[in-house]
Formats: structure tokens, sequence, C-alpha cells
């Protein structure tokens, strides 16, 4: 269940299924906090498209380098998460303790 809690919207199986265990609830919560965060990225790198020039490069750059963050959170993530630890992301791991 650790696992699924950082592949996207899978988080949801661990979320919904595990409610008596807090940690893995907490990386559930975490994993889709930061695919929340990743959509509203990709959203706003969209929106910005209509710009001519400088958000056309805005949405390459973003469309090459979001996909790999969102790998390495993952990797890291899961790789924390099966050694015990929790993935602390400064500003979006705040949002997990209100969710």
């Amino acid at each position: 269940m650790l696992i699924l809690s950082y592949l996207g919207l899978l988080a949801l199986i661990p979320w919904l299924a595990e409610k008596n265990d807090s940690e893995v609830q907490w990386h559930a919560k975490n994993g889709l906090v930061f695919t929340a965060f990743m959509i509203a990225c990709f959203f706003v790198a969209s929106v910005v498209a209509v710009i001519p020039i400088l958000g056309w490069l805005i949405v390459v750059v973003a469309y090459m380098l979001l996909p790999i963050a969102w790998l390495i959170f993952a990797i890291i993530g899961i790789v924390k998460a099966t050694q015990g630890q929790r993935l602390v992301v400064p500003v979006l791991s705040d949002f997990v303790e209100k969710f």
C-alpha cells in the first residue's frame, strides 16, 4: 500500500482501503497532494501556452521537466516509505495535515 501511495491517482486505493493505518494514510495523502500539485502545474502551463513565444517556451520546458520531477518524487517517496520514513516536501506536506 505504501508503494501505491506515490503512483499518482493510485494513491486513492490505500487512502480509501487502509483507514486504520495512520502511516499509510499519511503517505497516501502526501501522494495525492503532490499529484494534485502536478496536475495544477500542467494546467497552468497549458493556459500560459496562449502567450506567443514565451508561453510556448514555458510549455515546452514544463512538459519536459514536470514528468521527470514527478518520477523522482515517486521514487524517493517509495524508498522512504518502505524504510519507515516520511518524504516531507516543505510547502506541499503542510496540506497533508489539513487533508
